[in-house]
């Protein structure tokens, strides 16, 4: 078995009105330390698979047909063996 984890995120100079209200809810906070806040989604897959590179193909075609925008969206995937 492996686990595929995908690290979705918005793409640069796409506006993050998600982030942009953690810093304004922060301040209010008094951590006005805080600059930019950007959030980002993980999704972790369990796959019956034992080929990493087969399973990083087929993550990847999952991430352009479903999981990821590919319009706003940038995203990562990394593949480990499940124990």
């Amino acid at each position: 078995m492996l686990r595929a984890r995908i690290e979705i995120k918005l793409k640069k100079g796409v506006v993050d009105p998600e982030g942009k209200n953690i810093v304004k809810a922060l301040h209010l906070l008094h951590f006005n330390e805080v600059k930019e806040a950007g959030v980002a989604k993980v999704i972790e897959l369990l796959l019956d698979e034992e080929d990493v590179d087969r399973a990083k193909e087929r993550a990847e075609e999952m991430c352009k047909k479903l999981l990821a925008n590919p319009v706003i969206n940038e995203y990562s995937i990394s593949i480990e063996h499940v124990h």
